[in-house]
């Protein structure tokens, strides 16, 4: 038999004249069936126990001729494919948990990484990537945008509207989901519940927040009717816009108290004595309290004064002319009245043992 074969993918050559009676077997084995494995054949590569180097045996099916590299196994790290340096054109699947490197014996070859898809070509000199790795968007792509995929192929690339400049500041993003952002500085114009209508909470378990900075910062305000929030919880601040004054809810009656002075009422039910005391205001939220000691003590059930030494600036002590309300005078004290003086129908007068009630 006188057959030669091809340079790049070892097919048969039949020698003119030879081959006689053999050339259907020698075409259909050496040639046609070894052509369809260049242009279409799939190879698996096991590089699971070392580096591969691919067969390349003329006139016979071999790993080398292969169109497609199926690379398999669990190396655990990167494996080394050579094949023939000659041209040819691998479609290079890796679907080993390894980087594997397509490579001539003595070349540095091509890196495909684990799960990646690579199409190489022989050069001259090695193994290379014949794409550019580059990728063209839409015509309309914004500089620094952030690209997007199309509908559910991801192959499709789109522009969009949040860009990275220079100094890697994001723009464009309207909504942020995220379970968990870890972030040193955050910089927002405004914060929102993620439905846009509920309160947004921040939560934090070091049990307090800093502000830092000489301006201020703004509470929620309303009125204190149907402003205040419907279900409050404990701990909440805002300014009270009825009362002029910055309030808390405490749950505990009343609900609703003063945050920075004490809020002004009127007490005619507590039954001990009080310290009177003088504030800065008359309505609203007094900014400044002093008590009177016990030099003037208060009793708002009864309406009882007591003091150490009463003086009249303007000479002049006034009582009423009738008693309209029960009274005791305990053991201790006296009583004076100027009169007339009449003791109301149904109004009771009692005086402890020894003690006396002057009527001038």
């Amino acid at each position: 038999m006188a057959i030669n074969y091809t340079t790049l993918l070892g097919l048969a050559q039949p020698v003119t004249g030879t081959e006689a009676n053999t050339w259907g077997t020698v075409v259909n084995d050496e040639i046609t069936a070894l052509i369809e494995e260049a242009i279409a054949g799939g190879e698996s590569i096991n590089v699971t126990a070392g580096n591969v180097t691919l067969t390349d045996t003329d006139g016979v099916a071999n790993q080398a001729r292969n169109a497609i590299l199926i690379v398999t196994g669990t190396p655990g790290t990167s494996r080394n494919i050579v094949a023939p340096s000659l041209s040819k054109v691998y479609i290079v699947i890796n679907g080993s948990d390894g980087a594997v490197v397509v490579k001539g014996s003595a070349t540095t070859g091509v890196t495909i990484a684990s799960g990646e898809r690579a199409l190489i070509a022989w050069n001259g000199s090695d193994f290379v990537s014949i794409s550019s790795g580059d990728v063209d968007g839409p015509a309309s792509s914004t500089d620094t945008a952030i690209v997007r995929f199309s509908g559910t192929s991801g192959k499709i690339i789109q522009n969009s509207g949040v860009t990275i400049d220079g100094s890697n500041n994001v723009s464009g993003v309207t909504q942020l989901n995220a379970t968990t952002a870890d972030l040193t500085n955050i910089e927002v114009t405004n914060v929102k519940a993620k439905d846009g209508t509920a309160s947004a909470t921040i939560a934090d378990t070091t049990g307090y927040w800093t502000f830092s900075g000489t301006g201020a910062f703004t509470t929620p305000k309303g009125n204190s009717t149907t402003e205040r929030p419907g279900t409050p919880v404990t701990g909440m601040l805002r300014y009270n816009t009825t009362s002029n004054e910055f309030e808390g809810y405490s749950g505990s009656s009343p609900s609703w108290k003063s945050v920075g002075g004490a809020a002004i009422t009127n007490d005619t039910s507590t039954a001990s004595d009080l310290y009177p005391t003088f504030v800065s205001a008359t309505t609203g939220t007094a900014s400044t309290l002093n008590t009177s000691n016990a030099k003037l003590l208060y009793k708002p059930s009864t309406g009882e004064l007591k003091v150490s030494a009463p003086v009249a600036s303007n000479g002049i002590l006034v009582n009423a002319t009738a008693m309209a309300a029960n009274y005791t005078i305990d053991t201790g004290t006296n009583g004076l009245s100027v009169g007339p003086f009449t003791i109301n129908s149904g109004v009771t007068l009692t005086i402890a043992s020894g003690q006396r009630h002057l009527i001038l």
